[in-house]
């Protein structure tokens, strides 16, 4: 991954550790078990794709399930790689810079009354919410389907699915069963590209658009 396409202000909190002073947590597999909660903005030495693991594990019936947030997020980084042909952390730190809001609206009140005032986003926070809106996206593009990640997801740049999908990566994608969240793929491509029709895209754009009428 190149630290140079990262905006200087978010890449204290998007490059991997090995780029950066966070060395002790360089992992294999995004399950540190660490406790991020226990102090302010320790999440920020979290991996970012463990990040993107935790965001995954919400709605109740999908609290806890790490393995399976897991798997969702390599067979969805696997597909990024084939569609897009570049590395896909890359593509994903380009999902989360593009999907995070720049400047936000917040209420202002004195004297009972109450005006929204447009302020800036902080690199944190910005960060933040790109991580979630991507989670909410693919939930969302997923919920009350039956098409699996490879038929969302496996298309050629001309629109014609790609052939063999099953021996396009050595993890078996089961085209039988809808999994929960199959639609992350997709929504770290469109993220990427700035796409409208990502779902963070069209969030961040909103808050964007009030913030500026707020200003």
């Amino acid at each position: 991954m190149r630290p140079k396409d990262v905006i200087p202000s978010l890449i204290f909190f998007l490059t991997p550790p090995n780029l950066h002073h966070f060395s002790k947590i360089q992992v294999y597999v995004p399950h540190t078990a660490a406790r991020y909660q226990m102090k302010r903005f320790r999440k920020a030495s979290c991996p970012l794709v463990e990040r993107i693991v935790n965001s995954l594990m919400r709605k109740s019936r999908n609290n806890g399930k790490k393995f399976l947030g897991m798997k969702i997020v390599q067979q969805a980084l696997e597909i990024v790689h084939l569609t897009t042909d570049e590395n896909p952390l890359q593509v994903l730190v380009r999902a989360v810079v593009n999907a995070g809001p720049r400047e936000d609206s917040t209420r202002i009140g004195a004297g009972g009354i109450v005006r929204r005032q447009a302020v800036d986003v902080s690199p944190f926070r910005r960060v933040n919410q790109g991580i979630y809106q991507i989670g909410v996206g693919a939930r969302e593009a997923s919920f009350r389907t039956i098409k699996t990640a490879a038929e969302v997801c496996f298309v050629s740049k001309n629109g014609d699915p790609l052939q063999n999908v099953m021996h396009l990566t050595n993890t078996q994608l089961n085209p039988a069963p809808p999994r929960p969240l199959q639609c992350l793929a997709d929504e770290i491509i469109n993220a990427s590209k700035g796409s409208s029709n990502s779902y963070a895209i069209k969030k961040k754009d909103e808050l964007e658009r009030v913030a500026k009428a707020n200003r």
